[in-house]
């Protein structure tokens, strides 16, 4: 079973946000090319950015999870 992106990110705060997310709500979520984005200026964008990736069976639920709107805090 392979992984999918189901975010791309330019900085790591953003896709650490998005993996601790993922995580609260039960899924499996792993950050990749983190290291190589940081490694030298620009590269991140050159590199595709910073992906969050899941197991290929939780991915639909993931992406339908992302896109649905949350409520604003009060």
């Amino acid at each position: 079973m392979g992984l999918v992106t189901v975010y791309q990110a330019f900085n790591p705060v953003d896709a650490h946000r998005v993996r601790a997310q993922l995580d609260a709500a039960g899924f499996h979520a792993t950050v990749a090319h983190e290291l190589s984005a940081l490694s030298m200026d620009g590269y991140s964008m050159a590199a595709g950015g910073i992906l969050v990736q899941v197991p290929e069976a939780e991915a639909a639920e993931v992406k339908e999870f992302l896109e649905t709107p949350t409520a604003p805090a009060e």
